[in-house]
């Protein structure tokens, strides 16, 4: 049975409406659970943290447990029959496929799942010139269910990185901006060192200190953070602008395995015939 996903984009003032047919999809996974700590959430917001044992990235499906109205967070292209078969596991709509921003190590799943799902549009941000079905900028919110997700600019990783707050169940996304006692390299992808550090500080570190943060990566074996330990215990972000930025400038890590297949494909949405 088709079902109406309604997309709701409130810039500033302005509120920009589209309704279109959700579709339904096939088959089952196994994939972990975790809670969330904000009171009324921990019912009506089904959270489910997807792990890509290549790369390192984290995949997010976020969805009103009422309305089934769904976003995805950072699909990875090789993983995306999995997060399919959870999608129907759930009966969920996917209105969205989100991209924190245009990733060097991976290619996106946004552009297949579009193609699954044809009710769902992928987002990213407009700054980053990549294809999109929805370019959003910093303050824009995105609605699915009764919920609302924030939209925070945060370059310097790239210039077009992007944080969502789910500020209702106290949970942030922050794509490579911030990982787990680190942050993304700024040594290409219009990176800047003095950029993400502004970034880090006005737009993530600013939120509740009990909010819990769930990064793009982990190459340790952590899932998530809290905004008060990074500003305690990260130990690149505590620093002051001078000290990261020699940091920075001199962490001469080599450039990741998939960047010359990822970078072209993420600028199309990871599908060249879309």
């Amino acid at each position: 049975m088709a079902s109406l996903c309604r997309q709701l984009i409130r810039v500033g003032a302005r509120t920009l409406k589209d309704t279109r047919v959700s579709q339904t999809l096939v088959a089952p996974v196994c994939v972990r659970a975790f809670a969330t700590g904000a009171g009324n959430c921990k019912d009506s917001l089904i959270f489910r943290q997807l792990f890509d044992n290549t790369t390192y990235t984290y995949t997010y499906l976020l969805a009103d447990s009422e309305s089934k109205e769904a976003v995805i967070i950072d699909p990875v292209i090789e993983l995306v029959d999995r997060d399919l078969r959870i999608i129907k596991d759930f009966d969920l709509k996917l209105c969205y496929a989100l991209n924190t921003h245009v990733h060097a190590d991976h290619v996106t799943g946004s552009g297949r799942l579009k193609q699954s799902i044809p009710s769902c549009q992928s987002v990213i941000a407009a700054v980053s010139k990549a294809k999109a079905s929805v370019h959003v900028k910093d303050g824009d919110v995105l609605k699915f269910g009764k919920f609302d997700l924030e939209i925070r600019a945060t370059p310097g990783h790239t210039n077009g990185c992007l944080t969502f707050v789910l500020h209702e169940c106290g949970l942030a996304f922050t794509g490579d901006a911030l990982l787990i006692r680190g942050c993304g390299r700024t040594d290409f992808q219009q990176g800047s060192s003095e950029t993400l550090y502004k970034s880090v500080h006005d737009k993530i570190f600013s939120l509740p200190e009990d909010f819990l943060l769930y990064p793009g990566h982990d190459y340790t074996g952590q899932t998530m953070t809290t905004v008060g330990e990074e500003k305690k215990l990260n130990k690149r972000l505590t620093k002051d602008l001078k000290s990261f930025t020699e940091l920075m400038n001199n962490l001469k890590l080599p450039y990741p395995k998939k960047i010359d297949q990822a970078l072209p494909a993420n600028m199309v949405c990871g599908v060249f015939d879309e």
